[in-house]
């Protein structure tokens, strides 16, 4: 279950948050941004548990929310993610629900 922590006030444009991700999954993996697939699977591309974990920190910290540590296993590309971020904003921020 994903609950709000301190969500930002001002709605999040999916555009953002991919990327958002794309610049952390590129951090973590030391390549540039550009060589990172938002479609293939972070575990194919070399994402280990410590940084799928360490994502999911990151993603509460930027965002607001508190995500399951099992995001990056639940979500498992960027593209999915993002679809999953955006729907979560949009609930805390009073959207429509999912």
């Amino acid at each position: 279950m994903t609950e709000t922590a301190s969500a930002p006030t001002a709605p999040v444009a999916p555009q953002a948050i991919r990327a958002w991700l794309v610049d952390r999954v590129a951090y973590y993996l030391e390549r540039n941004p550009a060589d990172v697939d938002e479609g293939t699977q972070l575990a194919e591309m070399g994402l280990d548990s410590v940084y799928a974990l360490t994502l999911c920190g990151d993603v509460e910290d930027h965002f607001g929310l508190v995500v399951e540590p099992t995001l990056a296993w639940d979500h498992p590309t960027i593209d999915a993610i993002t679809a999953h971020l955006a729907a979560e904003l949009r609930q805390s921020q009073g959207g429509v629900p999912r």
